[in-house]
């Protein structure tokens, strides 16, 4: 069963789309890649290779545009503009999708799961609201983004970046962060940066943050084929 939703988002300014596919079963929450839509890891057979678990009941898949990836990838308006929809992008989620998936779910911390910069947003949104999610599945990680949207650093970036507000982080926020679990699994073949998941795995070991790398080795690339494999496989793990 496929259900979408699409809002306005005052927080972004512009509109916002979330689709659902399942009946039953744990929220998990995939974010698109750079400029991805909701819908894209269903055209890339993402959804179809969780099928056996999404049948099941063990869980339901919920997906919502990359609205800050898409801007950042084609370049548009100043770097300032990118960094603060990265900021405004991640409270949206947080506000708006978060609160529809509980409306349609049980209101249970939600896992996140994504690829490049979708793994970004996974993980960011782990470290940034732990009261909302529970896991974070993040495959051939892209974690400095600073590197794609250029120009000065600014405090959106700093607020959207775990690498950068890790270190600081601290408090009940840091306390709840400490009984969650994040996966970063990323292969070794062409386009992939292991690299990138042992540098957040760092940070996160640094506060004491549970996390382990998996390194699928050289067989595995940046693209679809090696996250077809990779998610069923950590959701089987992470969902009753």
């Amino acid at each position: 069963m496929k259900v979408t939703e699409r809002w306005y988002s005052d927080r972004m300014g512009q509109e916002l789309s979330l689709v659902r596919w399942g009946h039953y079963g744990a929220p998990v929450l995939l974010f698109p890649t750079a400029g991805g839509d909701a819908e894209e890891v269903e055209r890339n057979h993402l959804v179809g290779h969780l099928a056996p678990l999404v049948d099941a009941g063990r869980l339901k898949v919920y997906s919502c545009d990359s609205a800050a990836g898409r801007v950042m990838a084609r370049r548009e308006g100043s770097t300032e503009y990118r960094t603060w929809l990265f900021n405004a992008y991640h409270q949206a989620v947080a506000e708006e999708v978060v609160p529809a998936i509980h409306a349609d779910s049980a209101p249970v911390p939600v896992v996140t799961a994504g690829a490049s910069i979708g793994a970004f947003n996974a993980v960011a949104m782990l470290c940034r609201y732990p009261h909302l999610f529970g896991a974070a599945v993040g495959m051939s990680g892209t974690y400095a983004i600073e590197q794609f949207i250029g120009g000065p650093f600014t405090d959106d970036l700093y607020y959207a970046s775990p690498l950068h507000f890790l270190p600081g982080l601290d408090g009940p926020a840091l306390d709840t962060l400490r009984q969650r679990y994040v996966i970063l699994a990323s292969g070794s073949g062409r386009w992939e940066d292991v690299g990138e998941s042992w540098r957040l795995a760092g940070a996160l070991g640094a506060k004491g943050v549970p996390n382990r790398v998996d390194d699928w080795g050289p067989r595995y690339d940046h693209d679809w084929p090696t996250w077809w494999e990779m998610l069923p496989l950590y959701l089987d793990d992470l969902v009753p």
